[in-house]
């Protein structure tokens, strides 16, 4: 997403980009073609290196010379190092990172291994642009180089994610009376969103608060997920936690929720989610993970990870709030949005990229 966002702002009279995936396809494939960007895909497979995805970058270098090869993420940027090496090019190198790394040993074994070697290489890089200020430290604390390691922000698209006058559908959709608060987390299945707590701290608040309805969207959130279901069942949430699975009406679920939640345990660096929820006046209850603290700041909630006591807590300080008061902190944190990651603002991170590869672009 955050590339797809450079590549939608960046200044085409200036500069010709062209994106290079590891594997075929993707969600941001066509849209990305949509913008009139190249794409060629290296036909990878998940976990597959291969000669053959190193000879097809060589090849592309080749015949476009390109002045500048950003790197994107773990594996896109080792692939970028190794293949400029391979191609010998004398184009500049550069890396971005949108991972936050508190603890390397949480990570899996060939990824651990992955980030522990780009590390050892990080030294040799234009530069290394960190999406978060968390994240910059705790891949300096690992090894990474820090005299050419970089923090610029993510930012979010304002006329994307907004609020619109809409009737009450999800409360429709989910047969819900009209007065049950509906709190929302956008998330995949995966460990590191630490769902277990966020049910967990559902049941908590249910407790509290009968007229409270979780709903919980992403891949794997769905009634295919047994793991999931059963420990819902367990805690007799069945009537108040409800699995929408993989979406892409995410701005018209937001639009009718009223609080969010995110509670994830690591990992983070700078969560979109956080920021679009706010652009659409939604107040967030976070965990203190990678760079969400610095997101939200005084309009919600930041509670320490892997604690389902404080993220009830957290919810149900926002919760308990009068209806004006609740849209008073949402309407404050689409105002800070605004304020300090407006996509399209004057010193947005695109114009920040922009800045960083004018400045070391080679001469012509």
């Amino acid at each position: 997403m955050m590339l797809y966002k450079l590549l939608s702002r960046l200044d085409r009279e200036h500069f010709e980009p062209m994106v290079i995936s590891l594997m075929p396809g993707g969600m941001f494939f066509d849209r990305t073609v949509q913008l009139n960007v190249p794409v060629y895909d290296l036909g990878m497979r998940q976990g597959v290196p291969g000669l053959g995805a190193l000879l097809r970058f060589r090849k592309l270098i080749k015949e476009f010379q390109p002045d500048i090869v950003q790197g994107w993420m773990y594996h896109g940027n080792l692939l970028a190092w190794i293949g400029m090496k391979f191609s010998g090019s004398t184009a500049n190198i550069y890396w971005s990172i949108h991972q936050s790394l508190a603890d390397i040993k949480a990570e899996k074994p060939m990824l651990a291994s992955l980030v522990r070697l780009s590390a050892r290489l990080s030294g040799g890089l234009k530069a290394v642009v960190f999406s978060a200020s968390v994240g910059r430290s705790q891949h300096i604390d690992n090894g990474f180089a820090s005299d050419n390691a970089l923090t610029i922000l993510d930012n979010f698209d304002l006329t994307a994610f907004k609020t619109t006058e809409s009737a009450k559908l999800l409360h429709s959709d989910l047969q819900l009376p009209e007065d049950a608060l509906l709190v929302v987390s956008i998330a995949r299945y995966a460990p590191m969103k630490d769902h277990k707590s966020l049910i967990d701290a559902a049941a908590l608040v249910v407790e509290k608060f009968p007229l409270v309805h979780f709903v919980l969207v992403g891949p794997g959130v769905d009634q295919d997920n047994a793991v999931l279901c059963e420990q819902i069942q367990q805690l007799e949430l069945v009537e108040h936690v409800h699995l929408l699975g993989q979406r892409t009406d995410i701005q018209s679920i937001l639009n009718n929720v009223n609080v969010f939640v995110l509670s994830s345990s690591f990992s983070e660096s700078f969560p979109n989610v956080l920021g679009e929820a706010m652009a659409c006046e939604v107040p967030c209850v976070t965990t203190d993970v990678g760079d969400s603290k610095v997101i939200v700041g005084d309009t919600g909630a930041v509670v320490p990870p892997n604690n389902p006591t404080l993220l009830a807590d957290g919810m149900i300080s926002l919760i308990a709030l009068a209806p004006e008061d609740l849209q008073q902190l949402g309407r404050k944190a689409r105002e800070r949005i605004e304020q300090n990651f407006n996509l399209d603002g004057a010193d947005s991170f695109v114009r920040q990229y922009e800045k960083l590869y004018n400045d070391n672009s080679p001469p012509h």
